[in-house]
């Protein structure tokens, strides 16, 4: 990809205290998606919003050099915690990125993978979506099918899909992130609201394959929590779509922890 920003460009800030828990590991590879609710003022995101709102046009890729604090927003501690866990201390910026615009009466997007589709069972790419005002229920909210990062179906098939029962809106904070798979089945909703809801995605990438874990990892609470790779469902689906999501999910468990293959799966 063009424009890489190197990580130590992002990584200014201290996240080694942000880095992601076992749990929140395992809720990662079988949701597919975390959520970062960072700490930044009313004041910080309004000011994004307004910047964004006086634009000229949709800046497409630029959108960083147009808005330049959406630097402080992905050197956040948290989401350099959250990022530095799933792809390693040495992930990179892509140079692709969009402000997503959902203006009032929009329609509702159709569903679709950002990512190829192809199954598999790495962490590569990931989506850090940043939302700069609250979305509330009628704003239009980014909808995302939590353990889609499995499946794979081709776009002119998924566009014929309504609403799934374990969809999951995303009702946030002004602020927030959320990191999803960059293979995460996702939407926009109809905006029934009073104002345009804004969302900048970004996308970050794996630099290396792991070699050892790379978040907060405790072998002892990886342990007690390894069940749930087979046991949890992230929604509905058949005996058999869940039998091979327990295999993948176990493939990328150890491909997080840099084994290729173990009997030890702590």
């Amino acid at each position: 990809m063009n424009n890489i920003k190197p990580s130590s460009e992002l990584q200014e800030c201290n996240f080694v205290d942000y880095l992601l828990t076992d749990e929140e590991m395992i809720t990662f590879v079988i949701h597919g998606y975390h959520i970062v609710e960072t700490d930044f003022t009313s004041e910080f995101n309004q000011s994004i919003y307004d910047e964004i709102e006086q634009l000229d046009g949709n800046p497409g890729d630029g959108i960083l050099d147009a808005v330049p604090k959406l630097y402080q927003v992905y050197q956040h501690p948290k989401v350099n915690g959250a990022l530095a866990s799933l792809l390693g201390h040495h992930y990179e910026m892509s140079g692709h990125r969009h402000c997503h615009v959902n203006p009032v009466g929009s329609r509702s997007q159709g569903w679709h993978q950002d990512g190829v589709n192809q199954r598999h069972y790495q962490i590569q790419t990931v989506l850090a979506m940043y939302y700069p005002q609250d979305v509330n229920s009628d704003m239009g909210p980014t909808v995302i099918v939590p353990g889609t990062h499995f499946r794979n179906a081709p776009t002119d098939q998924m566009a014929t899909y309504t609403n799934f029962r374990h969809q999951l809106p995303l009702t946030v904070k002004a602020g927030t992130v959320a990191i999803t798979h960059y293979d995460i089945w996702h939407a926009a909703s109809r905006n029934k609201g009073d104002r345009t809801r804004y969302m900048l995605k970004f996308l970050f990438n794996r630099k290396n394959d792991p070699d050892q874990p790379w978040w907060n990892h405790d072998p002892v609470t990886a342990k007690r929590e390894i069940h749930r790779l087979d046991s949890e469902r992230a929604g509905a689906c058949s005996q058999s779509d869940h039998y091979k999501e327990r295999g993948l999910r176990r493939q990328m468990w150890l491909h997080l922890l840099g084994r290729k293959s173990s009997k030890r799966e702590e």
